[in-house]
């Protein structure tokens, strides 16, 4: 019941974490020109209506239902998914915020809110925000663990 209630916490933090940064950005820079932080890094308000790199543009039920069902598959096979290990819980942890976030998005708005926006010169990384970077790291902790670890079979 602790790793329950560890897990939840941990999840609905970095929930609250991704929902609150895309309300200030709604606040902050919806209708205002980017911000520049750093020569290479802005703060712009992106309204995406795709997925990744802005591919199904405007299939929002579709897209949520995917998000839906992978977040119930992934809870219900998650001791087959996720390595056992502090490593597996994070990027547990982290792929469900991270879908979760953008479902919330695609239910409440109909499109997910970006604000990320690296670049070099006029090339830009298509833009993310918080749930996109923790649905990147528990792949990145994922792919990692599958390379770096020994299989117990």
């Amino acid at each position: 019941m602790r790793r329950f209630v560890f897990s939840f916490t941990v999840v609905i933090n970095l929930l609250l974490l991704d929902q609150v940064v895309k309300a200030a950005a709604i606040q902050k820079l919806k209708g205002q020109p980017p911000v520049e932080v750093l020569p290479f890094f802005n703060l712009a308000y992106v309204e995406n209506r795709g997925c990744a790199w802005g591919l199904f543009q405007g299939q929002v039920w579709p897209l949520a239902a995917f998000a839906a069902v992978a977040f119930a598959l992934l809870v219900w096979k998650r001791k087959s998914v996720f390595p056992r290990g502090i490593w597996g819980l994070v990027a547990e942890h982290l792929l469900y915020a991270g879908i979760l976030g953008n479902l919330i998005d695609r239910l409440y708005y109909r499109f997910v809110v970006d604000m990320f926006d690296f670049h070099w010169g006029v090339h830009h990384f298509p833009c993310f925000n918080v749930a996109d970077s923790c649905i990147t790291v528990a792949a990145g902790i994922l792919i990692a663990c599958s390379l770096f670890t020994k299989s117990e079979k």
